[in-house]
């Protein structure tokens, strides 16, 4: 039966069948796995088979996890990764090579903008960004022959841009490339790109979906709704691969040749693989996503409410404020709400907005974000510190922004903390 997201977030992935077997999901802290016959053992090198041989490429306890993130998205499969960067990278390189074009959204986290503007330019690959709020002209004037894909966040970090996912879908798919997303920050719980025309979609899972701040993680969701052969741009998912004896990934594996391809080639040379306890763990952040979200958007919606009452603070960037330029698109594609991140200056610039992190009491100052302690960042001189002004600023980061993930605290802690912080900048 098909269950609801909340259900999912519980039961998909991992159920036990038999008298006996475990009720939770068990940690097989294994790297190899028997097999009674060497046939079995060929046939799983050769991907005739399905089963866990070696755990950089699978693993019975990252196999739940990655099956319960699919359910949740929606998706044909799922693969894990070490890093949310790791994801990244994986899903452009996939489809991408040398002398391939890139199209992304500018207001991305700065890690990935990095990864893009430098990594992917080192290994040949070209990547223009285009602003948020593009138009269709604008979008349609970035796109060259030789572009692979189109790349942004659903909920961009940290300047809260919402992106018009149907429109950069549908341009995406009129010069048939797929849509890439990171909806990292909303989670599917508050956000399902695939309906409304994503491709592929990442996570950081170290976030949200994990909620603890214990385990790093990423995953790749393959909706398996991209017609990769009839796009005519994706040889290495339409030709033979002569690393497993000519298999050709979309008619050996049908509408999962993307995710397949992204674990049996790249993760197979790259290894980027998640240890199975850290799949066990983001497992268990998962059993209370549904719960966790709802406070986070109320504890933020109550401090954006406040910080709009308080004049020592400049502005307020929170995209379910009625005002606010993203209300509209929050509305679309986020009707439930959005994160519990919000950014926000202190009246000052940078200093005051120094001031103001270093007498924060119950908010700590973490390079961490989205989870349920409240933490404190200032952008500009720690996760995009390697941008110039001109990256930060279409990185929609300011010098005074900072950024606040609200927690599920009581929100009265959370307010009182701010107000005897900017009380003694």
């Amino acid at each position: 039966m098909d269950w609801r997201i909340e259900t999912k977030c519980i039961q998909s992935g991992y159920r036990p069948t038999k008298n006996g077997e475990a009720r939770v999901l068990p940690i097989y802290q294994s790297t190899t796995f028997l097999y009674e016959d060497a046939q079995s053992m060929g046939d799983l090198f050769d991907l005739k088979a399905a089963g866990a041989f070696y755990t950089r490429l699978s693993n019975p306890t990252t196999d739940a996890v990655e099956a319960k993130i699919a359910a949740l998205e929606g998706g044909v499969g799922a693969l894990m990764t070490s890093a949310g960067q790791a994801a990244s990278l994986i899903s452009v390189i996939n489809i991408a090579h040398a002398g391939d074009h890139v199209i992304s959204a500018s207001a991305i986290y700065g890690g990935t903008f990095n990864l893009f503007n430098k990594t992917l330019r080192e290994l040949g690959i070209d990547v223009t960004f285009i602003e948020p709020g593009a138009t269709d002209e604008e979008i349609e004037a970035a796109f060259r022959p030789n572009t692979r894909l189109v790349f942004g966040e659903t909920l961009s970090n940290p300047a809260l841009h919402v992106l018009d996912i149907e429109q950069y879908a549908r341009i995406a798919h009129a010069h048939q490339v797929p849509l890439i997303v990171d909806n990292t920050f909303p989670t599917p719980i508050n956000c399902r790109p695939f309906e409304f025309g994503a491709d592929i979609v990442i996570h950081s899972t170290s976030k949200y979906l994990d909620g603890h701040a214990t385990a790093l993680g990423g995953v790749i969701v393959d909706s398996g709704n991209f017609d990769w052969a009839a796009a005519g741009k994706f040889p290495e998912l339409t030709t033979p691969d002569e690393t497993y004896h000519g298999v050709i990934y979309t008619e050996q594996f049908g509408n999962a040749a993307y995710i397949t391809k992204a674990r049996t080639h790249l993760m197979r040379d790259i290894g980027s693989t998640p240890s199975p306890m850290n799949a066990f763990y983001l497992s268990q952040g998962i059993d209370t996503l549904h719960l966790r979200m709802e406070r986070h958007v109320a504890n933020a919606r109550a401090v954006a409410e406040y910080l709009l009452t308080d004049d020592r603070i400049s502005w307020v960037s929170f995209p379910e404020l009625p005002d606010s330029p993203e209300y509209p698109l929050v509305r679309k594609y986020m009707p439930n709400g959005t994160c519990g991140v919000i950014s926000f200056g202190v009246k000052g610039g940078r200093e005051a907005a120094i001031k103001f992190m270093d007498n924060l009491k119950l908010a700590v100052i973490a390079t961490h974000v989205a989870d349920l302690r409240t933490c404190v960042l200032h952008p500009a001189s720690t996760t995009h510190r390697q941008l110039n002004d001109r990256q930060l600023l279409e990185c929609g980061v300011t010098p005074d922004l900072i950024r606040f993930s609200v927690g599920i605290e009581n929100a009265l802690d959370i307010i009182d903390d701010i107000k005897q912080a900017l009380d003694q900048i």
